[in-house]
């Protein structure tokens, strides 16, 4: 490897080493700390960012922040009082054994070579897994055949970089990504005014010539005779991208979902002037949830818009036969169909308030497509929670053969012979939620404000809705702010001095709990929204996705995982080409006769009627 290649990797390098106080680390008497559900720091209510001491086993809540997010600083707290120094995350155990730890004393992350053990101590076994990466590279159970040129370019592991490499690949198989930054911006670099490093657009070229062009995948003779390719290495995209992305600045594995989901917001921001070039469009769709009053019958449309659909897959267990009574627990294959069939049907929501009979009755509500993208993006969530660690099951999704047909997932609309519910009152101190919900999320590990705010921004319409928007906006800064009533007059002025109009900023900050950040970046978001906030939104028309049919699908890339958590292990993503299948393992480009398709992570589905792909 190059000095240059060398540095470009050192710089995104987090040094952890151990200390003498991991080294030397006494612990006391052992004991079993509660199962993930149920623990909650020992000085307050708050479930999540929490900390674990490895000396008495004590749980504490994160450092506040400047903002007044995070925790209530009792785990520090327990440090000050005790002089007990080291502290684990909770939420970061792996299975592998790895965790974030923290050493008060040096006021350092730091290394613990005993994890496994000293966790053990507090009843949380991590010891006995085995790690899985091996079987990465031989994906197919065989040596796969290299590919080089225009479209199978790989990209080199920066170190846990393979999340951002799969997406990247999967992203730049899709035609509105390669229309906008390789063959738009092919000149963009000789009229940028920007340093390169810094714009978005010499950024997103570079990666896109890099991967289509053909001039980086070029064979190399490697010392077994298979000849092989370096990959180009994007470090300077990884850099601007971690600028406005923390969480991806480390060099720790990340949630291929979360990386995705963050890229589309980041692209959609730096497009929002030239909204017709923004390429995440494809996958922009409008949801409509239905919610109907059990005793009075009346209906309420709501109108969401979305840029991926997440489905749970069930999980139902094999009956053990005698010979394999010791194995791990293995799960029956579930169809696609089902888990659409799941997510789409109707849901009982307990203690609805009705605002027409004035009490609390039973509604159901259930959601359907409004409109389908041209690429819809499925996650597929496989993870339960045991003993502390999130663990990754093991569900074969069975797709169809041909096409995939979407149309029952249609909505219909109001009916004419449906009356619709009157407006909820805006609350006036406190947020009525369902308290089933609040329970069902609060046993996820979701603090309540968290579900207080969720349930809300989904117009209480059970847990599930509101688990999809947790996930969606975990990283919203102002995620755990209180729950604001009305917008103020300060907040739409500070919006208005940006350039947009009245109407637009109180609808923004409508849409947002009176977040001026997050109603900013709404307002790019939806440029074409004029704030009209006279008319229903589920009256609405939008102009993200279609209606028309016919609404087929056919499966053109997905992202694997393979490991126990989405934290840790390995990313690789398979797309479809000349109409087979190649593998994308980091640098490492090769035909895959028999792709894993029912274990991936992500799907990109593309529809019939869309574009095609310049590699094709």
């Amino acid at each position: 490897m190059s000095s240059n290649k060398q540095t470009q990797v050192r710089q995104w390098e987090e040094e952890v080493v151990p200390c003498e106080h991991t080294l030397c680390l006494e612990q006391e008497q052992s004991k079993t700390v509660e199962q993930q559900a149920l623990a909650h720091c020992s000085e307050c209510e708050l479930n999540e960012n929490l900390w674990l001491c490895l000396v008495c086993g004590v749980l504490g809540c994160g450092r506040r922040q400047y903002d007044g997010s995070g925790g209530n600083s009792h785990g520090l707290k327990h440090f000050q009082s005790t002089g007990h120094a080291l502290s684990c995350k909770t939420g970061t155990i792996t299975e592998e054994g790895t965790a974030d730890v923290y050493c008060y004393l040096c006021d350092e992350a730091r290394l613990d070579n005993d994890l496994s053990a000293h966790l053990g101590n507090w009843g949380i076994n991590v010891s006995q897994q085995t790690k899985t990466e091996k079987s990465m590279t031989e994906l197919d159970g065989k040596q796969l055949e290299p590919r080089f040129g225009p479209g199978y370019t790989g990209l080199k592991n920066l170190g846990n970089s393979c999340y951002m490499a799969s997406v990247l690949q999967s992203v730049f198989n899709i035609h509105a990504f390669q229309d906008r930054y390789f063959t738009q911006l092919q000149d963009h670099a000789t009229t940028c005014q920007n340093v390169s490093a810094h714009c978005w657009h010499c950024q997103l070229h570079k990666v896109a010539d890099g991967l289509l062009s053909g001039d980086y995948s070029m064979p190399v003779p490697s010392s077994d005779g298979t000849p092989s390719q370096p990959g180009i290495a994007p470090a300077m995209f990884k850099a601007l991208f971690g600028n406005s992305h923390n969480e991806f600045q480390s060099m720790r594995q990340q949630d291929a979902y979360e990386f995705f989901q963050c890229l589309c917001k980041s692209i959609a921001q730096q497009e929002h002037r030239n909204k017709p070039a923004d390429p995440t469009q494809t996958f922009e769709f409008s949801l409509e949830q239905r919610l109907q009053c059990g005793q009075c019958k009346k209906v309420r449309y709501q109108i969401d818009t979305a840029s991926s659909l997440s489905v749970t897959v069930p999980a139902r267990n094999k009956e053990k036969t005698e010979e394999k009574t010791e194995e791990k627990t293995e799960y029956e294959a579930v169809d696609l169909y089902e888990c659409l069939d799941r997510w789409a049907q109707e849901e009982a929501v307990e203690g609805y308030n009705c605002p027409h009979c004035k009490e609390k009755t039973v509604a159901i509500k259930s959601v359907k497509f409004r409109t389908f993208p041209d690429t819809l993006v499925l996650h597929a969530r496989r993870f339960a929670f045991i003993d502390w660690v999130p663990h990754k099951l093991d569900i074969k999704i069975n797709f169809p053969e041909g096409p995939i047909h979407l149309d029952r997932y249609l909505s219909t609309g109001q009916q004419p012979n449906e009356d619709v519910l009157p407006e909820e009152e805006a609350p006036k101190a406190a947020v009525s939620v369902d308290e089933n919900s609040i329970e069902q999320l609060m046993s996820m590990g979701f603090p309540r404000l968290r579900c207080e705010k969720a349930l809300f921004a989904t117009g209480n319409c059970g847990a599930d809705i509101a688990m999809n928007w947790l996930f969606e906006h975990m990283e919203d800064p102002d995620i755990d702010a209180p729950i604001m009533e009305e917008s103020n007059d300060t907040n739409v002025q500070t919006i208005c001095d940006m350039g947009f109009t009245k109407a637009q900023a109180s609808k923004a900050l409508r849409e947002t709990n009176n977040s001026t950040e997050r109603a900013i970046d709404w307002l790019f978001n939806h440029p074409e929204d004029m704030g009209d906030s006279d008319i229903p939104e589920s009256r609405t028309s939008t102009s993200t996705g279609d209606a028309t049919p016919p609404f087929d699908y056919t499966l053109e890339s997905f992202v694997s995982h393979k490991g126990t958590s989405v934290h840790c292990g390995h990313y690789v993503a398979h797309v479809r080409k000349h109409g087979q299948w190649v593998l994308f393992n980091d640098s490492r480009v090769a035909a895959s006769p028999n792709p894993p398709i029912g274990d991936a992570y992500l799907y990109f589905l593309q529809r019939s009627h869309s574009g095609t792909r310049y590699t094709e």
